[in-house]
Order: structure tokens, then sequence, then C-alpha cells
């Protein structure tokens, strides 16, 4: 909402500074998101005064102007502009002066000084709208009125240095969409007289009423129109209208349409001026018909629905109920006779329409977050006086249907509740007053205040809405800060703190192996859930903010591709991303504390995804992409030194030969894998990412270092290569051979390494049976109490190999 301070302190002049004044709305819940002045700053501008104007000698578009300037001075300029002629004025800049920088993507100011064009000297310059940095009409001179004194700091003529609110409004305060709501708040605020307008009746010299229905009560709560005839459309707006439009960045059209939007912006009250000649009488407003068609003020034709609320003559629909009138019945500088209109469109049938059909307009905005419904005939009459006494012509008598107005319930407000709520203590007068400030009809009940909500406060619905009234008129800066108070006691931790890092510490972690932190919503497209975690049932919004963000994740891996698409649809060859967020899961036996919600389950999750070469492009290492092997390696690293068992399992968003699921102390943490090759084509991928995902908890929690001593005798490693069927996994075998390390035998044995797999191609050699595969691993071994000698080593290495051959039928390759 953007508005020049003089309108504003023609309804209501307290005595602060423009400053001052900006704090306190501000203070009071209405930001002032900026206060600037009408135009940026300048100098050495005057009013000038063309006297004489003659062609240039030497360019057949420029004039030679004798400009004066006041106190006798006169100047001559040279003057491009296709409007300067003898006897306007305009704005002149002196030699010397200083204008705005020329466009916004500089910031140095311009700087007039006297120069010489195609030979003829010029001592200044006429300056157009755009050159003072008023508007971006740069097409002639700024003509200014005829009473504006010669020689005059043009900053003073026009009222430059005026301030220019711009408010950021919430979207509950539909009652501050005007000049005259902000106005209200002012006086509640600052406690200053409020000017109320009175609307006078126009005479009434028609008696012609064009008939209209009310169809659809739940769509029009009340319709109020009148005709007009005879009027002159080609009036020019009024300099001092076209002003306060202009400052409150509506640009002037012509009379009839400055007079309708002046009329919203100072009283909030949209209006449609229909011309009458394109009207079939009766007109009804009633919802739209499947395929019924309506083409705009704007040029849009749109397909409407039976959702859609239209102005209908019985030839077809003519406008758009609450959002933008038809091009058809639209007013020209021709229209001669009218028909005005101002309603209430319940804000319900009005929400989301425009949306829906890629419209945006002033009206919309404020129907559907509410407007006054108890003023319509007032607001017409007073825009009826202004059309006849800028346009002229007669006026027919309201036509006025009241078909279903909504109801004001009374809101009870418990003196002892709102105390607790605000932190204070304030008395029932107190409390009054401050109602009474805010022109809110009231009534006593003992401890409480019986509250009607006017028509125009669509916010006030619960005991809660006029709480927050009681504190922000008696000030959010008077309510003292309080530290809570409430009872502590010191529990013993569970575990030792060392042994558990904090969230923080595995983000340096993921961030110091090249992957970069990314954070997303947790609503997600339900598609995803069904891709990528075979999740047909999400927990899904009843009110999401986007069609796409309809569901509650139950995995990271969606949001991560979707990061991934977004960068390399920027060029992007090298992606390494990672996520800690929540995860959402329905779980019935969740209970519902301080930080659970009952029945669902939050789990926080870290999620990462590598894509592209494993490397920066460069010389010493050949290019190959990322691979399985590579994440696995990272997810180790922050694993350590808990040892994690990758379990070969299927996973919906994971390639079913290329994944594992993630165990840890027999427990599944999370997923690693490749991106199934149907998501690949689905999500239009070139190569795959290698993605994984892991608890939390899992990454956190870290043991402990423990003390032990190094043998000072040597190491002897042995490497066996055992033949072993295909089918059996080497972790089976890796788990076997660690198991046997209890025995005596094998006691010695500090370390197993699987170093190479081997198998045979078609020609395979006679050593290998059909099906057979080869794994080699080193075995480390290593006594604290004395050398090892080689039947001890021979010993370990043939009890590990007999166990295996029995379990296994492995046998040692040769």
């Amino acid at each position: 909402m953007q508005f020049p301070e003089s309108w504003l302190r023609s309804f209501v002049d307290p005595p602060l500074s423009s400053e001052a004044l900006a704090h306190a709305l501000t203070m009071a819940g209405l930001e002032v998101e900026a206060l600037s002045t009408v135009a940026p700053p300048c100098s050495d501008v005057v009013v000038g005064r063309v006297l004489d104007v003659s062609r240039h000698p030497d360019a057949d578009r420029l004039r030679v102007c004798t400009v004066d300037i006041g106190n006798g001075a006169t100047l001559s300029i040279v003057c491009g502009a296709p409007n300067v002629a003898p006897g306007i004025k305009a704005p002149c800049a002196k030699p010397g002066a200083q204008l705005p920088p020329a466009g916004p993507e500089r910031d140095t100011p311009v700087r007039i000084r006297a120069s010489r064009l195609r030979g003829v000297d010029s001592q200044g310059m006429l300056c157009s709208a755009r050159e003072l940095g008023i508007s971006a009409d740069g097409g002639g001179l700024l003509i200014l009125p005829e009473d504006a004194p010669t020689g005059q700091d043009i900053r003073i003529a026009l009222g430059l240095d005026e301030k220019i609110f711009t408010l950021k409004l919430t979207p509950n305060r539909a009652d501050c969409l005007s000049v005259f709501g902000i106005a209200r708040e002012v006086a509640a605020i600052t406690g200053a007289p409020l000017h109320r307008p009175v609307f006078n009746p126009v005479p009434t010299l028609l008696s012609e009423i064009l008939p209209a229905h009310i169809r659809a009560p739940e769509l029009c709560g009340r319709f109020s129109a009148r005709v007009l005839r005879n009027v002159n459309a080609r009036a020019k707006t009024p300099a001092w209208m076209a002003g306060h439009l202009e400052r409150s960045g509506q640009r002037s059209i012509s009379a009839l349409v400055d007079i309708s939007n002046y009329v919203m912006l100072e009283f909030g009250h949209p209006s449609h001026v229909f011309d009458l000649e394109r009207l079939t009488a009766p007109l009804e407003v009633r919802w739209g018909r499947t395929g019924e068609t309506l083409t705009l003020l704007n040029g849009q034709t749109i397909t409407l629905d039976t959702n859609t609320g239209v102005i209908a003559d019985p030839h077809a629909a003519q406008s758009l109920a609450g959002i933008m009138g038809g091009a058809h019945t639209a007013v020209s500088l021709d229209t001669r006779h009218i028909r005005v209109e101002m309603a209430f469109w319940h804000p319900d049938a009005i929400r989301g329409r425009a949306r829906r059909y890629n419209v945006s307009s002033e009206a919309a905005h404020r129907f559907e977050r509410g407007v006054d419904y108890s003023d319509t005939t007032e607001q017409l009459e007073y825009l009826t006086r202004l059309i006849l006494d800028i346009c002229g012509g007669q006026a027919g008598p309201i036509n006025d249907q009241i078909a279903q107005a909504p109801e004001r319930a009374p809101v009870e407000l418990r003196i002892e509740r709102a105390n607790q709520c605000i932190g204070i203590t304030l008395s029932a007068d107190e409390m009054a007053g401050i109602l009474a400030r805010l022109a809110l009809p009231f009534a006593r009940n003992g401890a409480s205040l019986m509250v009607t909500p006017p028509a125009y406060r669509f916010d006030l619905e619960h005991e809660i809405d006029l709480i927050e009234e009681i504190a922000r008129i008696h000030g959010f800066d008077r309510i003292p800060a309080r530290m809570p108070v409430a009872q502590t006691r010191l529990r013993p931790p569970a575990q030792d703190p060392h042994a558990r890092r904090s969230l923080h510490a595995v983000r340096h972690a993921l961030a110091a192996r090249d992957y970069t932190e990314t954070v997303n919503f947790s609503f997600v497209d339900a598609r995803w859930e069904r891709d990528l975690a075979g999740n047909a049932t999400p927990v899904r919004l009843l009110n999401p903010i986007a069609q796409h963000y309809s569901a509650l994740r139950s995995t990271l891996f969606g949001s991560l591709v979707h990061v991934l698409r977004h960068n390399l649809n920027r060029k992007a060859a090298r992606v390494r991303l990672f996520e800690a967020g929540r995860v959402f899961h329905a779980d019935p036996t969740i209970s519902a504390d301080t930080f659970n919600i009952a029945d669902f389950a939050q789990t926080l999750m870290t999620g990462a995804l590598a894509y592209g070469p494993v490397w920066e492009e460069q010389w010493g290492t050949a290019t190959r992409l990322v691979d399985f092997f590579d994440v696995k390696g990272d997810l180790e690293a922050l694993l350590a030194p808990h040892p994690a068992r990758f379990v070969k399992a299927e996973h919906p968003a994971l390639h079913p030969g290329r994944s594992a699921r993630i165990d840890l102390d027999h427990q599944s943490i999370g997923w690693i894998g490749e991106l199934h090759p149907r998501w690949l084509k689905e999500y239009d991928l070139p190569h795959p990412p290698i993605l994984f995902e892991v608890q939390a908890h899992a990454l956190r929690e870290r043991s402990l270092p423990a003390i032990s001593g190094i043998s000072k005798f040597p190491l002897v490693t042995r490497d066996i290569a055992l033949m072993v069927n295909a089918q059996i996994e080497a972790q089976q075998l890796l788990d076997a051979m660690h198991a046997l390390r209890q025995q005596s035998a094998c006691r010695s044995i500090q370390h197993i390494a699987l170093f190479d797999e081997f198998r045979p191609n078609d020609n395979r050699p006679e050593a290998f049976k059909e099906g057979e595969r080869s794994l080699a691993f080193r075995i480390i071994l290593q006594d604290k109490k004395g050398t090892l000698h080689e039947h001890a080593v021979n010993r370990a290495i043939q009890t590990m190999v007999e166990h295996l051959a029995r379990v296994y039928d492995v046998r040692v390759r040769t």
C-alpha cells in the first residue's frame, strides 16, 4: 500500500514527524517498508516560462528557446522536446544544476553545464518528468500549471520533497488497503482526531433504473448501482487527483477510470463503470456457466466454469465478479451514458479465482480479503459526486439490493486471559479505552468485554485477535521483556558427551569432503513420494502452499534429485549435495509431547548426492564418473570408527544391482546406491547420481579412543586367494573370518581385508569351475608377547581356510 503523506494527513494529522509516524505505524503492526520522497534530490531547477521558440539553424529537430527563469533573467536553451512551445511553463535546469542519475543502473548525478550544440550556445536544459525522477515519462517536457510562479524552485512548486509511505501489510489487514483505513489506525494509535467524511446525496434528476437480480446470494451479499447520463468522458482529470494517483503508484488513464481508482484508494471499496449503451436489461449476478467465455479489459479471453461469479445481461457475461470488467462494456472517451456499480462479494467466492485465470487486479486483491459491506451506498454517493463535478451529467436513483450480508457475532474478551497472553496487567477500563479508540463496539459482561467486530474488520473472529489488538495499541514497545520463570534441574548425561558430536560437526565433515549443503522444504510433490519412496499414501497437507507441495516427505532423495536437476539446467557438470532434515511417517505408536505430534514420526536424516566426475577436470588424473564405491568411501569416513555393513537389498529409488541397505550394530540406519535407470529417464538425467540417506544419530555417535600398547614385535602378512561360488557374498566370508579370531589358534590375527576379485571370462581357466570366482584376502598377524613363529602363522591360516571350506565349500587357489 503506497500513498503520499499529505493525503493521509487530510484525514488525521498527529503532531509527529514523518519518521516518527512511520515508526508508530510499524510498532503497531503496520510495517512501513519504505519512506521516500516523491523524486530523488536535485538542485538549481526552477520553473521556467518559454518566451520564444525558433528553429535551430543546423538541425531540423532542435529548437532554440528563450526561457524566463524569474527576476528578469533569461536563458537561451537548445531543446529537442516535441511539445516545446511559446508560453508553456516547464522545469528548467540552470547551468550548474544537478539532476538525479540517468537510469536505475547508474548512481552518479547528472551535472548540467553550459554547452554548444551544433554551433548554438545552450545555457541549461528544459526537463521531462523522467529527467527529474518523477516518473518514467520521457516523451516530452513536463508541462507545469499556468499558476506556477516563474523562477520558483521546482521542488517547492511540485512538492517533490513530500514523503511517500509504502506499507507492507499482512494479508489479514484488508481494512488498511485504503488511505482512510490507514488514517483510522493512526487515530487509534496516536489519539489524534479523525476527520470522517460526510457523503451528501447528489440530486436525482433521472428516474431510470437498470434492473439487476442477485441469483447467487452466496456470491454477492450486496449490490448497489445507479445510472448516469450525459457525462463527458473526455473531461480532464483534475491535477490534484492525478497527483494523488501517481504518488500512490497508479497512472492516470481517463477521468472515469481515474475517479473509480481514486475512490478505491481513498476508502478501499472497488467499483466498476459500465458503458450503459452496451448493456441490455435486466442484469443478473450469478455463477458462470460451463464453456461460457468472457473477454476481459486486459484483452485476455477466459473460459468460465460454474465456480466463478459473473455479472451478465441476457446475452452474455459482461464482467468477472469482483475481479475485472469485460472489454465489451468498457467505457471509452466516446461514452456518454454509464452505469456505476459497487458491490460486496463474499471473500470465499472471490479467493483464488484471479490466480486461476492468471489475472491480477486491485479489486480482487481487496475483495478476496474482505471489504466493508455496510457503506456501499455512501461510497456510491461519493463516487457519483466526483463524476458529476468533473464530467457533468445527471444521476438516477440508487438501486440497492441486500441479499446475504455477513453476520458478525460478538466475541468475548476475557480480561484475565488477555493479561495472561500479553504478560502485563491492564484493567478493564484500560482495555475498554483501547477498544473505543479502535471504534470497536463493546459491552461489559462481568469480567469480560463482549466486542462486536465492525463490518470492515474481517480479521476479528476469535478472542486472541482482540488480545492482539489490545497489545499493539497499548504498544509492543511498552511491554517489558521478562525472562521466563521455569523450574530447572540438572540431569546427569546419559552418556559421555565426548562420544557424541553435534549435527553441525557432521555438516562440517560433509563440507570438508566437497559436498555443498542445500536446504529444502519438507513439503514435496506427492509424485516424488510415489516414485522415489514407493509411498502411495504419504502424509498429505490439508492446506498446501502449492499443488506441487502437497505431501510431507518420507525420504530426502526427492529433494536432492530436484536440486540436482536445478543445477543441471544451469549447466553444472559436477554436483555434490547434502541435506540434514526431517522426514515424516505415520506412526500410531508416537504420543504427543513437547517435541512430537501424536501418530507421526519425525526422523532427522542426513542425505547426500554425488553426480558427474570424481574430480574437477585436470591434467594429472583421467576423468571418470563418480561410482558407488566413491560415495561408499565418503560414508564410511563419516561413520568411522564404527564399521558399517552394506547389505545387498532393493529400494524403490535405487538401482537393484547397485544399491545396499546400511546396517550398524545390527540395525538398519539407511540406504546407499545409484539412482534407478527408470528415474534417470523420468527425470531426464544424463548420468546416474549416487545417493545415500542415513539416520543423523548414527553419524553423530562415535567411539572414544581406547588406550592400547604398541607391540614391539614385527607384523606378519599373508595373502590367500579363495575359490568360492559367485553366489556367496564376500561379506559372509569376512564375517566368518572375524568370528574365528576368538579361537586360540587365530588370536594373533589383527586385520583382515579383501583386496582383489577375479571372475573368469567365457574362456575360463581349467582351475575354475562354472559359477566360481576368486577372492583374495590380506591377513595381518602380530603377537604382543613375542615374535610369531612360522608354525603359528600357518596354523592360524590353516584353521581359517578349513573352517571356510567346511561352511562355504571354498578352496585355496593355486
